[in-house]
């Protein structure tokens, strides 16, 4: 078993790095770039200054590595103090300025490819710069080798006015009493969080800084894409908070996510006692979009598991009986229309008829989650039902069953013993996948009930050409789908010792 998962593990690191790639391929190689320009502000621009927007807006997407002479000249200003030559409306050879030759030279010998434009009348200006499209296996390269980051006593820069203000800092991981709550946390100095390890009342009471995913980040916010999903939402909640020079209020941020701030005033150093004066986070009412989409999908998983599999046993023990015959018509009417048409229809239904409401924001917190469940696991039934009939019918007429009569069990003993054990191995199978795929959400089922989860998130990064979070989110799909097969295979040779994975596999 172990050098099986070891083989299933390699196999999986190579697929992920295979799906990632093609992603890339797709999104950098393979799609019109100027797409990303639509409902921009492309059009306000005129003459050289759009070429710059363009080349700017190409680099902020990650298609290129661009570099303007402007900010080299500025970037040679701050390094030696000496005024940096602006660049001429027009010029006739640039080898007349030296530093815009530097500048030329240098970024042709990287490989950059020179762009240099004259101003064509009054209201243009005069361009000079530098870009590279991006290598796709650098791109391949620089995702997987920063996907974990560790939080270390090297993150904080200071600078000589913040060693006069506040002396040198001390680098250290260290276990402390934590002020906010009295339990004992690991804290760091030198590190970008204040907290690295702690404890508080929100779920999952255990928290960490110390590693973080990362996937990339929202174009538009700049925002860590997986802090963008995995932190909740909803309304800010104040808490009580005591800051070091004694003073009580309320606060509706969460200081466990402090970060070390080199601009540290002296007023916010008095009250907080160090320089980890940044924070952003908030305490709110809500889930994040992973967990509303979670919360939904694994009611809905349990439900289509404790209803599917006994209908479908049902169905199969009265083949071609009235029973049998409702199942498949229900079976086939859920196959037949389209999933949009029947998550319309269940919200009709349960809006018009039931009261419950259908759209996200209203209606009580538990009567809010009933539509979107049902809808989400009436389909999975019938689909549960249809592949558990199949294979208790392929059982209760293979010829061990007929041995087993022959040998004068009783037909209970049969069914318990060895039918219905053999017809849940493949069931039993999917049951990681299932539960893995309720983090992903449910695309259509929660853009009709407005659901804030991560059916979303996908559709809108392609909306928008968000390319960082349609790459980050790829992977997170990627990562939770060989999960869930070699999980299944686990459980299914759990549950059925005679499966080996060992030699040559198979059936012992």
């Amino acid at each position: 078993m172990a050098g099986y998962i070891l083989k299933r593990l390699l196999r999986s690191i190579l697929s992920l790095i295979i799906v990632v790639f093609i992603i890339m391929l797709l999104v950098f190689q393979l799609m019109n770039r100027d797409q990303i320009f639509k409902g921009t502000n492309l059009q306000k621009y005129k003459y050289n200054a759009k070429e710059v927007y363009k080349y700017e807006t190409f680099e902020e997407y990650g298609y290129l590595d661009y570099v303007n002479y402007t900010e080299y000249a500025a970037a040679y200003t701050k390094e030696t103090g000496e005024t940096a030559p602006e660049l001429p409306k027009k010029m006739t050879s640039d080898d007349d300025i030296a530093l815009i030759k530097q500048f030329k030279d240098e970024y042709e010998g990287k490989g950059y490819t020179i762009v240099r434009a004259d101003a064509r009348n009054k209201q243009d200006i005069a361009v000079l710069f530098a870009y590279k499209d991006r290598n796709i296996f650098e791109r391949l390269w620089d995702f997987f080798s920063h996907i974990l980051v560790f939080d270390t006593t090297n993150y904080a820069e200071v600078t000589p006015e913040y060693v006069e203000k506040y002396g040198e800092l001390e680098r250290k991981i260290y276990f402390a009493k934590d002020p906010l709550n009295g339990s004992w946390c690991i804290m760091g100095s030198g590190t970008k969080h204040k907290y690295l390890f702690y404890f508080d009342d929100v779920f999952p009471f255990v928290h960490q800084n110390f590693v973080k995913i990362n996937l990339g980040k929202k174009y538009f916010s700049n925002q860590d894409f997986f802090e963008y999903f995995t932190e909740n939402q909803g309304e800010v909640v104040k808490r009580e908070m005591t800051y070091a020079d004694g003073s009580t209020v309320e606060v509706g941020y969460d200081y466990h996510k402090r970060t070390f701030n080199v601009k540290t005033t002296e007023d916010d150093y008095k009250l907080l006692g160090d320089t980890y004066t940044s924070v952003s986070s908030t305490y709110t009412t809500g889930l994040s979009m992973i967990g509303y989409s979670f919360i939904i999908g694994i009611i809905s998983t349990i439900l289509v598991y404790i209803i599917g599999v006994p209908l479908g046993l049902l169905l199969a023990l009265k083949k071609d009986r009235i029973a049998d015959k409702i199942g498949n018509l229900y079976i086939i009417f859920i196959m037949a229309v389209p999933s949009l048409a029947y998550i319309y229809l269940f919200a009709m239904i349960g809006s018009n008829l039931f009261g419950l409401p259908d759209n996200w924001p209203t209606g009580t917190v538990p009567l809010v989650y009933i539509l979107p469940i049902v809808s989400l696991a009436l389909p999975s039934i019938a689909s549960l039902m249809k592949w558990t009939r199949r294979y208790m019918i392929d059982q209760m007429t293979s010829d061990y069953v007929k041995f087993a009569r022959s040998q004068g069990f009783s037909e209970g003993e049969i069914f318990r013993k060895h039918i219905l054990k053999n017809a849940l191995i493949p069931i039993v199978q999917g049951i990681p996948g299932s539960i893995l795929g309720a983090l992903t959400g449910a695309i259509i089922t929660e853009r009709v009930y407005n659901v804030p989860g991560m059916g979303k998130l996908l559709t809108s990064a392609i909306n928008t050409c968000d390319n960082s979070v349609i790459i980050g989110i790829s992977f997170f799909y990627a990562l939770l789908s060989v999960a869930s097969l070699i999980l299944g295979d686990v459980l299914m040779a759990k549950v059925d010792p005679r499966i080996s994975f060992s030699g040559g596999g198979g059936r012992k």
